[in-house]
């Protein structure tokens, strides 16, 4: 296997960038994540909540109809969108303008979803985070892959990492096939498990943050947030990509001696991210 860079502090500080005291929320930027459907608006709370705790300023979900009052009383910082359809979405349409988009969280693989899916990569020139449901319709339609924007960010837990580049008998096969993939769609892959990697072409990040707390449902419909906050703040895909994942990954570290494992839930996950953010900016800040 090709020796991996490790994601450290040191590296994450080379990328951090420190927060601006005089900004406001329209230069901090404008997320859109688009996701739920009936049974699934879950997904879409956290994901969304998650994108506004790591520090863009404005977040707008696109959900189905059903999802209306969830999301307005789960999450009074959040703009909503609604599709025309109750229960999934069917055409995706918005005026706002992101800088960034995340979409999967709870997507359910509807035919008419798939549709929506496949029109809104048709136009989109806006940064991408594609995840879960998403991850699912492009592997059932690859030919939709060329579409992808460059640095287009998937992040693939195993079984939608398989579904993607097919089966593998060894780590080494399966980190060469994802390295392939990669290169050939000039995609980022972040390869959830443990550890967490990052493949950029012939490039592996292996993060160094994170523990078995985190094996636990919604963890990555946060993730997703995060990333995509991120690149709503101007940061490059792969650096979107690497510090989202080990701040990710430090909630659970620090959170740990409170909760232990079997505790720990996805939104401790967001409750922790100040908390990560503070260990970054403050090097005697003591995480535990």
């Amino acid at each position: 296997m090709m020796n991996p860079i490790y994601i450290n502090q040191n590296e994450i500080l080379k990328r951090y960038k420190q927060p601006d005291k005089f900004t406001h929320k329209g230069i901090q930027g404008h997320a859109l994540i688009i996701g739920g459907s009936y049974g699934k608006m879950g997904a879409v709370c956290l994901s969304s909540k998650a994108c506004l705790k790591t520090g863009c300023g404005l977040v707008t979900v696109f959900i189905p109809k059903c999802g209306y009052e969830i999301l307005q009383i789960a999450i009074p910082e959040v703009m909503v969108v609604t599709d025309n359809q109750e229960k999934f979405i069917s055409d995706i349409t918005f005026d706002i303008k992101p800088q960034a988009i995340g979409i999967g969280p709870g997507l359910g693989l509807e035919i008419e979803t798939q549709q929506a899916v496949y029109k809104l990569l048709q136009t989109n020139k806006i940064p991408l985070v594609i995840d879960a449901d998403a991850l699912n319709i492009l592997s059932k339609n690859k030919e939709w892959l060329p579409l992808l924007q460059p640095k287009t960010i998937l992040t693939p837990h195993p079984k939608e990492l398989e579904r993607l580049i097919g089966k593998w008998v060894s780590e080494e096969e399966k980190m060469a096939k994802t390295s392939t993939f990669s290169k050939q769609c000039n995609l980022i892959i972040v390869m959830k498990g443990a550890p967490t990697r990052i493949v950029d072409g012939e490039t592996i990040y292996e993060n160094t943050t994170g523990n078995a707390a985190l094996a636990t449902a919604g963890t990555g419909d946060v993730l997703t947030g995060m990333i995509t906050s991120l690149l709503v703040q101007s940061y490059e895909p792969i650096n979107a990509a690497i510090l989202g994942v080990y701040l990710h990954g430090l909630t659970a570290d620090i959170a740990l001696p409170e909760t232990g494992y079997q505790s720990f839930i996805a939104s401790d996950v967001i409750s922790n991210i100040g908390k990560a953010y503070l260990s970054l900016e403050n090097k005697d800040y003591n995480i535990l």
